[in-house]
């Protein structure tokens, strides 16, 4: 397998690449997450594919027990810019691609990458293939909710999409919800203008059709925007290009709510006194939002588990991340995913 371990050797159930050259902050950032992800997850192995002598200075900073980590040897690096087109021809050595093999050849259960989200996507889709009866691979994300979180997806892997995708999206949102969250009758809504049946595009009315025959009474119907974050929803579908619009618009408004709050207290020397009397408040109120927690976008539909987390996170954000891989992979969602796409290919109805 050319895979060297760094010292010692523990048994283990699950194995995760990491793309350690991947992302704003790498190898630091990622090293720091797998460190922290170590601590708390004793039944997984981690292999930090990269530049050998940058991982090995970064764990030795880290001054963590390394009989938890393997090293893979890759020397190129995706660069955050580059065309995914150019990576996936000729960066066929780098960290990503190394990392996205081992999961083809079943070296290692998932990967997680911070790197180039396009190259990442290309690359993966290519290597790994499709899942069997999915078309589309869909970014699937949580965004806060006034009871929990709620599951998005697509977030931009697709910015066009027809009726056959958006209800297999809808498919794979329920089946993880059901899988990871432990939901009996999770909740799927389709992103929409309106409520009403007669709203929205062609592509959106015959796309509700479909997801109602395929999802039975776990089909809500039409949500609006704002339903997203009330808490009454558990999983909402839409295409790439809205997905993608709705979540940044969010993180907009979350920044400028924080820049105001910030400036509010900073105000007078009044609401600099009156802030150290609400300041446990806030600061649960800042967990309760911070988009760390909520890090690690899943690449639903491809035959193999792969984790984006987003380019600039730091080391607690990158082990949410991994959290995601390993609660992909311990409750096998790619194999009910294919089981429920094949029975519904003969006829079988809805769960």
């Amino acid at each position: 397998m050319n895979l060297k371990k760094v010292s010692g050797s523990s048994q283990v159930d699950i194995r995760i690449a990491l793309d350690a050259m991947g992302g704003d902050h790498a190898p630091a950032s990622i090293i720091e997450g797998a460190v922290q992800a170590a601590l708390e997850f004793p039944d997984t192995r981690f292999i930090l594919v990269g530049r050998e002598e940058c991982i090995v200075a970064e764990l030795e900073k880290s001054g963590c027990r390394r009989d938890r980590f393997e090293i893979r040897g890759a020397l190129e690096v995706v660069g955050m810019g580059e065309e995914p087109a150019q990576a996936l021809r000729f960066k066929k050595n780098s960290s990503m691609r190394v990392g996205i093999d081992m999961v083809k050849s079943g070296e290692a259960d998932a990967l997680v990458s911070a790197g180039n989200t396009g190259a990442l996507m290309a690359t993966a889709r290519f290597v790994l293939r499709m899942l069997p009866g999915i078309d589309r691979p869909a970014i699937a994300t949580y965004v806060p909710s006034k009871t929990g979180k709620t599951l998005m997806l697509d977030l931009g892997a697709n910015v066009e999409c027809g009726a056959k995708n958006l209800c297999q999206f809808a498919i794979m949102g329920k089946i993880y919800a059901t899988q990871v969250l432990h939901l009996p009758q999770p909740r799927v809504g389709l992103l929409n203008v309106g409520e009403e049946e007669v709203k929205g595009t062609g592509v959106v009315k015959e796309a509700a059709e479909l997801i109602r025959k395929a999802l039975g009474g776990s089909f809500v119907g039409n949500v609006e925007g704002t339903d997203i974050y009330e808490g009454h929803i558990d999983v909402v579908v839409c295409d790439g290009f809205v997905g993608n619009i709705s979540l940044k618009s969010s993180e907009g408004v979350v920044r400028m709510v924080s820049h105001f709050l910030k400036e509010s207290m900073n105000y007078s020397l009044w609401s600099r006194i009156g802030y150290l009397a609400v300041r446990p408040a806030l600061n649960r109120f800042k967990q309760k939002i911070d988009p760390r927690k909520y890090n690690g976008a899943m690449l639903l539909g491809l035959d193999g588990v792969v984790v984006k987390s987003h380019g600039s996170a730091d080391g607690y954000a990158f082990s949410q991340a991994i959290r995601v891989a390993r609660d992909l992979t311990i409750n096998k969602v790619n194999q009910t995913i294919k089981t429920h796409i094949a029975l519904l290919n003969n006829g079988k109805g809805t769960e």
